[in-house]
């Protein structure tokens, strides 16, 4: 009874995740919604004695990938846009094909448990589920277990391949941009030094607080331009701030 009730509860929290992640235009959301999928796999792989695969389901998938997916949107970021414009031909036909492909052998699949009589869970872990699972990886299911082995190894040598790029030019060492910017400083005045470091103020650290000079005064370079214009409609923006947007705005 408690093991129908977890698949049927768990069962109905992927799909709508599932869908979510389909049909969510945020990268964030969607990441999300795919950690709630894996997550589910995991309690449901749990119920059906498969601790090694529901183990598996959490660190590889939930901890490992999930947090590839999370770099990979940190680097890009949340409001970057899609680009629609296709650069590998053909990638659609193919993409049908692939998904056809999947739909046959995801058929197959299920058919061959619907049509074979079932051995039930104390046979298939009557030697435990890590070594069953094991006898079968290696034995039965040995080729495609290493065909599956060489695609991910040669997905991951393609993708250090395609994102490799040979550098044309030496790197820039710190010595040389600090050159380049008092060669700026000389030739157009632009002002040599860092900027001020945000959340200097004196019970707060957050990258909205903007930074004090020496004598107390706010140092406009750390204000976020986006929070300093939505001060200067509600009329609580500091002078010094607001004469350096006016200034701004007077040289556009």
């Amino acid at each position: 009874m408690g093991e129908s009730i977890t698949f049927w509860v768990l069962a109905v929290v992927s799909v709508i995740a599932a869908l979510g992640l389909v049909f969510s235009r945020r990268a964030v959301y969607s990441a999300l919604m795919l950690g709630v999928v894996m997550l589910s796999l995991a309690v449901l792989y749990a119920v059906q004695d498969a601790p090694f695969l529901a183990a598996v389901q959490i660190i590889v998938y939930t901890g490992a990938v999930m947090m590839l997916f999370l770099f990979v949107l940190m680097l890009v970021g949340v409001d970057s846009s899609d680009s629609l414009v296709e650069t590998i031909r053909g990638q659609r036909f193919w993409a049908i094909v692939a998904g056809l492909g999947f739909a046959a052998l995801l058929g197959l699949g299920i058919g061959n448990t619907l049509i074979a009589a079932p051995k039930g869970l104390a046979v298939a872990n009557q030697n435990g589920n890590v070594p069953s699972l094991a006898e079968l990886i290696f034995t039965r299911h040995v080729f495609a277990f290493e065909v599956t082995s060489a695609l991910l190894i040669t997905a991951a040598l393609g993708a250090m391949v395609l994102a490799h790029r040979e550098r044309t030019e030496p790197k820039p060492t710190q010595r040389d941009l600090s050159r380049a910017r008092f060669v700026e400083f000389g030739r157009h005045g632009k002002n040599p030094a860092p900027l001020p470091g945000p959340g200097t103020y004196a019970r707060h650290n957050a990258i909205d607080m903007p930074a004090l000079l020496p004598d107390g005064t706010v140092s406009p370079l750390s204000v976020n331009r986006v929070i300093a214009r939505h001060e200067a409609e509600e009329g609580t923006l500091a002078p010094e701030v607001a004469q350096i947007l006016q200034q701004e705005e007077e040289g556009k």
